[in-house]
């Protein structure tokens, strides 16, 4: 069965925070670099980045349902496109200046392609992040 036109593979993503106002902190700057709104007035103890689920994707962070402390699953991962490779330094920077850890400075990657240019990052919650960009030139990057 194929999906009907215009859908998207996910409709959002909800990830967990131990603390709401860190991670507003540290997800904001990179979501405005990114070009996603933030939407106001959403649901008290939430904050999320997107359009409405008939607009396209999704991005929110609140306190685990369950009442149980947030962690980040091992191999789980975010891949965010940067718009080019100064961009994926951009976020990086961004990430770094606002709690988070280094996983990896941007470049290039001997087990990819030498056109994937990455970095990648941790939230304050240990969630782990990538900034992409496909189509890397040393030549013009």
């Amino acid at each position: 069965m194929r999906p009907s036109k215009g859908n998207t593979m996910l409709l959002y993503t909800t990830i967990g925070t131990n603390d709401l106002a860190r991670a507003i902190v540290f997800w904001r700057p990179i979501m405005k670099s990114l070009g996603h709104e933030e939407i106001e007035n959403f649901y008290p103890g939430w904050v999320g980045w997107g359009k409405d689920y008939d607009s396209g994707f999704g991005f929110y962070l609140c306190p685990p349902f369950d009442g149980l402390p947030a962690s980040a699953g091992n191999g789980t991962m975010f891949a965010f496109p940067a718009k080019d490779a100064a961009h994926v330094r951009e976020l990086y920077a961004l990430a770094l200046q606002n709690g988070g850890a280094d996983e990896g400075a941007p470049g290039t990657r001997e087990y990819y392609t030498p056109d994937f240019y990455v970095a990648y990052v941790r939230s304050p919650d240990r969630h782990k992040l990538a900034f992409t960009f496909h189509n890397f030139d040393p030549a013009t990057n």
